[in-house]
């Protein structure tokens, strides 16, 4: 290893494209290696489910830069490549043409892959996946005004593509093994403002089912219950949740847990490797480890690792959060959602709501909102605000919708 040598960025999505340009940002005038398995350059993936998918945008409102300004970078971008093993001792990674390329510092950004079902190959055929720009494509060609669509899987992928396939004329179908939609990640009163607003849409939701088995001879035309129903299908769209990309770090030695283990400046059990986005899990104060998978953490940890590869050891310290959109609502969250909090309920006009989160000391901890369009999205922003300021709030001023939020931080800071 010299001086010379490369900074090497795996995975070209979203957080390994924010850090390869902010390499760039910060001054840093070496060569920059972007290497990743897909033909694009690094994307946003939130329209995969939404905008792109109803034709409403392309693939470059979604990219992190133009091709005249990626070009304008000098960020070396192997497409279409993968990193078949690392060797940590000499710095180096070995790529599936047979090159090897050595690193000054490398950055794991590699993401994770579509959780599968496990069906025969015959049936395959209309299967879909979303994962990607190219799996977005492939779905859209496929979703027409009266196309028989079934979900499974009832968490954030399988509703909002349920939204754009609506939106598209098509007849759709949601099952759901849970007792409640996306259960994991959204407090029970969420869940159940989804299911009332898909439902008014025309989507036909089925809670706590199991599939019993998929029936066709070269293409899945219906889904078997347990119930004995059979469900007719055009197009099935698998949204199980998704796997992180593991199986590099792990042949390199580094420590894992559900993610790939990093300290606080998202640096990993190996020297000179740091790790970002959906495939990180980052230490708490506590000692346990998190991983996120939503685009505000693929943008912050991507832009920290490359400042931390520059030597300037900032920790990691964002507050969590994601939101979603569904037909004209949307939902927001930030913060930690603790099922041991105490939950105050704070209404909003049009049928909107907050659920705020206290921890023992009073203090706002968490909060999730629902409301029409982007109604939520100023109070998510001064929840996020009263977070960072750890200051102790009575719950009858915040269940009291005529006690404005910003009211409160003021009094915070007073």
């Amino acid at each position: 290893m010299s001086p010379s040598d490369p900074m090497v960025i795996v995975g070209a999505g979203h957080a390994g494209g924010r850090a390869a340009l902010t390499l760039r940002e910060a001054g840093y005038a070496g060569r920059i290696v972007l290497i990743g398995d897909e033909a694009h350059l690094p994307y946003e993936r939130p329209a995969l489910s939404k905008a792109l998918l109803k034709g409403e945008c392309s693939l470059d409102s979604c990219s992190l830069f133009s091709e005249a300004s990626y070009l304008a970078s000098g960020i070396e971008h192997l497409s279409g490549v993968r990193v078949t093993g690392i060797d940590t001792v000499a710095h180096c990674v070995a790529l599936d043409d047979g090159a090897s390329l050595v690193y000054r510092k490398l950055l794991l950004a590699t993401g994770g892959a579509s959780r599968r079902l496990d069906l025969p190959a015959h049936q395959l055929g209309n299967v879909h996946y979303l994962r990607t720009v190219d799996e977005a494509l492939e779905l859209q060609n496929n979703l027409s005004p009266d196309t028989r669509l079934v979900v499974v899987g009832g968490g954030f992928i399988g509703l909002e593509v349920a939204c754009s396939a609506r939106d598209r004329g098509c007849d759709v179908t949601v099952l759901e093994a849970g007792s409640r939609l996306a259960a994991r990640a959204l407090p029970e009163r969420v869940s159940e403002a989804l299911l009332t607003l898909h439902r008014r849409k025309g989507v036909v939701v089925h809670l706590g089912v199991q599939i019993e088995a998929f029936h066709g001879e070269d293409r899945v035309e219906a889904v078997q219950l347990s119930s004995g129903e059979r469900v007719p299908c055009d197009v099935l769209l698998v949204g199980i949740g998704m796997q992180p990309n593991l199986a590099l770090a792990r042949q390199a030695g580094l420590d894992t847990g559900s993610g790939i283990r990093v300290d606080a400046f998202l640096q990993t059990s190996v020297a000179d490797i740091y790790a970002a986005g959906d495939v990180c899990e980052s230490a708490r104060d506590d000692g346990t480890f998190h991983r996120q998978e939503t685009w505000r953490n693929a943008e912050a940890q991507g832009r920290l690792a490359a400042l931390n590869m520059l030597g300037q050891q900032q920790p990691f310290n964002g507050v969590p959060g994601f939101w979603s959109d569904h037909y004209e609502f949307g939902l927001q969250t930030v913060g930690v959602l603790a099922a041991d909090a105490q939950i105050i309920e704070r209404e909003s006009a049009e049928g909107g709501f907050l659920l705020l989160y206290l921890d023992r000391q009073s203090r706002l901890a968490g909060a999730c909102g629902w409301g029409v369009g982007n109604s939520i999205a100023k109070d998510i922003k001064l929840c996020e605000r009263l977070i960072e300021s750890q200051v102790a709030l009575g719950a009858e001023q915040l269940c009291d919708a005529s006690i404005s939020l910003k009211g409160l931080l003021r009094g915070a800071h007073a």
